[in-house]
């Protein structure tokens, strides 16, 4: 056999080699980039926010996955001309890197369950939305303060309360404020049935009224099964051009939720919250209530008690009165065993 002959022969399968080995490379790269399974816990998210850039997101890849799923997520979206999509996506057993990028590149992110809490303040549910959502709690409280937004939907800051209904809702993590509140008005739109919305005006209230007295009973116990004697209370006091005399809006009032008595000195604050000193019901709701509060005043007991005063024994429940002189003696029991406690 001749030496140039051999040389080529050589040649050739050498090159072959070369070749076979830089595609078995090549296809074990592509593997570990786009057909291996993810190294991580199955149930893992992704979050990708507005701020957010491809470089950003194979950063966040490599930080739950695998470098190399994340170098093929950004092959993959610089050969395609990726556009992001915000969102919170689920990283499930059986994923890859291939699956991973479409389902980005889709913007098929995994929806949430948000729930909606019965909070006092509108600051507190602002920073409860900005812990559970994209947006911020700073962009929450300015919108919940946006008088001209608010109006859109029927409300202003201090009704605002009443839109919402605490529940627990599927929502997706990037949700707008505007995509939000659409949302909470068609839930609120659903609550409010024709039945309710009857029983409200044989109570003499607005669903906004009902909601706000709602407030106040809620503030007034966590019992369920006496709320609604505590309502009929409350709605004799409005029918009869009494005072509520609510100490939860004097809290309110003071923004001192922390207050275990209220002495007389509370009662003197200027506020259209403090029901002491005006009667009818305060501007708005001072929480936003549960759906056994607002069901309780709609379902209220029908009775004559005009006072109430929390018992004694601190059960958290209530003595009811149908004059001042049988309150007078409620109270002064309930006085006593505060001082017998050395609550102040």
């Amino acid at each position: 056999m001749k030496p140039d002959f051999c040389k080529r022969k050589y040649g050739l399968i050498l090159t072959a080699v070369l070749l076979l080995t830089a595609v078995l490379a090549g296809g074990i790269t592509l593997w570990r980039m786009w057909l291996k399974p993810i190294d991580t816990a199955d149930g893992t998210y992704l979050y990708i926010d507005a701020d957010d850039t491809t470089d950003s997101v194979y950063n966040h890849i490599r930080t739950v996955g695998d470098t190399w799923t994340a170098t093929g997520f950004r092959l993959a979206a610089r050969l395609t001309g990726y556009r992001l999509h915000t969102g919170r996506y689920v990283l499930e057993s059986g994923d890859n890197g291939l699956r991973l990028f479409r389902k980005l590149k889709q913007g098929r992110q995994t929806p949430l369950k948000l729930t909606l809490p019965g909070v006092r303040t509108l600051n507190r549910l602002a920073a409860v939305l900005g812990d559970r959502l994209m947006t911020d709690s700073a962009t929450w409280a300015q919108t919940f303060g946006d008088t001209v937004f608010t109006a859109r939907y029927g409300y202003d800051t201090a009704t605002l309360p009443a839109l919402f209904i605490p529940n627990t809702y599927e929502v997706y993590w990037d949700m707008s404020p505007e995509a939000f509140f659409d949302r909470m008005a068609r839930e609120h739109d659903a609550f409010w049935t024709e039945r309710r919305r009857q029983l409200a005006e044989e109570a003499g209230l607005t669903p906004i009224e009902a909601v706000t007295l709602a407030s106040i009973v809620d503030e007034e116990t966590a019992n369920n099964g006496e709320k609604p004697m505590i309502a009929g209370m409350y709605i004799n006091r409005l029918r009869t051009g009494m005072p509520l005399q609510a100490d939860p809006t004097v809290k309110f009032a003071l923004k001192d939720f922390g207050l275990r008595r209220i002495y007389h000195k509370h009662l003197e604050v200027e506020s259209p919250y403090n029901t002491y000193r005006n009667t009818g019901l305060p501007p708005g709701p001072i929480r936003i209530p549960s759906i056994a509060g607002v069901d309780a005043v709609l379902n209220h007991v029908h009775h004559d008690y005009l006072y109430m005063c929390a018992k004694e024994d601190f059960s958290g429940t209530h003595n009811f009165a149908r004059t001042y002189r049988e309150h007078l003696a409620n109270a002064a029991r309930y006085v006593r065993a505060l001082e017998k406690r050395q609550i102040k």
